[in-house]
């Protein structure tokens, strides 16, 4: 944490900003707030920043607004002190300065996913590849073969090698014995699924088995094929099986436990599909349910898939949880302020300034430009004319004069049109900001270092 920290600001927010760090006080460190004499310091430039600011003011870092779009490189070499971007709101700083004492590292995690191609015979080896480069870059570890009952798979080695060439390790999973056979011959690294019955199949090569019961509630079974393994000295997964909700999901939970409880150093495979394709409703909230069973247990493979349309993220989810879930466990923690990338729908904190905070900064603005915040009360439309609230778009259509220009015209439509379904949902609205749904879809890109085209609409960098 630095000793001393310079806070770049502009008017509007100058008072805001001394708000919020008085309310922080004992600080840890010595504040100095400098306006830079604009109105927004974040719309600064490069330039700006250098002609306006005399010294860094004897600080070790100089925290910018988390949207200012300048080279921090030739402000820290210019001033000689570090220069930083701090978070996006104000509001935010509290947080951000916990997280500064406690960095936030997403980079680990102790869970395996294998993502299965369903059906993996019905694609050509170039096609499979194709999708393999897909799903690792989704956050796959391995790639599964899923083969098809009564559908032939003549290409079967073909696709193992050329997956192993373009360095993906490779499952089966197969209900045949004969396509297992094939596969642990042809190399591959696991083999879905083996019972008592066939897991004498897994000795013919050196890939690993992951060992079923003959039927779900049928763990002697399942201990059996646990036992010919271990005294043969193989490593093998155990995959107790997750059921369908109504059909077996509470007991197949406990088998998870009871496996945990009677093989404490089985390295066991939870199958996510049953719960997550087979259950309309949308699936980080049930992702997140399930790392948590994953991450008490220690279990240290999932098997996922992607194959109903709502189940298409399913496997950034998995990812994305499998490394918050790991950051709390390892800070022995309840999986809160550990990443938001499961927070799709909602967020947290969606309306971070009440309504009189935001009339306080409409009655400043002295312009004709339309400004819009999102609270618990609606949408608020103002400038120089009025402060407007809303909760539909349309209430607020008769304050609004975009002129002649039908850009500018399609630009509040656009805005008023996210910040209802912010309000709606109780998301976090940000104006000339796209909403952001954590893994649910692709972070939108965004260059700090430079600004937009001028123009009437902004529709990218």
């Amino acid at each position: 944490m630095a000793r001393h920290i310079l806070f770049l600001t502009g008017s509007l927010a100058e008072n805001r900003l001394r708000q919020v760090l008085d309310s922080l006080q004992p600080l840890p460190f010595e504040a100095t707030v400098v306006n830079l004499g604009v109105k927004v310091a974040a719309l600064a430039t490069t330039e700006i920043v250098l002609r306006r600011l005399d010294s860094a003011h004897g600080a070790d870092l100089v925290l910018l607004p988390g949207r200012f779009r300048g080279d921090l490189d030739a402000l820290a070499a210019r001033f000689g002190t570090r220069f930083e971007r701090g978070p996006d709101e104000l509001e935010d700083l509290p947080q951000y300065f916990q997280r500064q004492a406690r960095p936030l590292d997403l980079s680990r995690h102790d869970t395996r996913i294998f993502a299965e191609i369903v059906d993996a015979p019905a694609r050509d080896t170039a096609a499979l590849l194709a999708k393999a480069g897909d799903l690792r870059a989704d956050g796959a570890d391995v790639i599964d073969l899923g083969c098809l009952p009564d559908t032939p798979f003549p290409h079967l080695e073909e696709a193992i090698a050329a997956l192993h060439d373009a360095g993906f390790s490779v499952s089966v999973d197969s209900l045949n014995p004969d396509e297992l056979r094939r596969a642990n011959r042809a190399g591959a690294d696991y083999l879905l699924s083996l019972t008592e019955e066939t897991v004498h199949l897994a000795e013919e090569g050196d890939a690993v088995p992951v060992l079923i019961p003959v039927t779900p509630p049928d763990l002697a079974s399942l201990g059996r094929a646990i036992n010919r393994m271990s005294r043969g000295g193989r490593r093998f997964l155990v995959d107790p099986i997750l059921e369908p909700i109504h059909h077996g999901f509470t007991d197949s939970l406990l088998r998870y436990r009871t496996v945990r409880e009677r093989w404490p150093d089985a390295e066991m495979l939870m199958g996510i599909g049953n719960v997550t394709e087979l259950t309309d409703a949308d699936t980080p909230g049930v992702t997140a349910v399930l790392m948590g069973v994953v991450s008490e247990l220690r279990i240290a493979n999932v098997l996922a898939v992607q194959v109903s349309p709502h189940c298409r993220r399913a496997i950034r989810e998995f990812d994305a949880a499998r490394r918050q879930f790991f950051a709390a466990r390892a800070a022995h923690s309840m999986p809160r302020g550990f990443g938001d990338g499961l927070l799709c729908l909602r967020d947290r904190r969606p309306f971070i300034r009440s309504p009189a905070q935001i009339a306080e900064t409409a009655a400043q603005i002295r312009d004709a430009n339309y400004r819009m915040e999102v609270s618990a009360e609606g949408i608020h439309l103002y400038n120089r004319d009025g402060h407007h609230v809303a909760t539909d778009p349309f209430d607020l259509f008769p304050r609004l004069d975009p002129g002649t220009d039908a850009g500018h015209a399609f630009y509040l439509g656009v805005e008023l049109a996210r910040a209802q379904i912010a309000w709606q949902l109780g998301k976090r609205y940000v104006q000339d900001s796209p909403l952001r749904w954590g893994v649910a879809t692709d972070a939108p890109a965004d260059d700090l270092t430079g600004f937009h085209a001028a123009g009437p609409t902004k529709s990218g960098p």
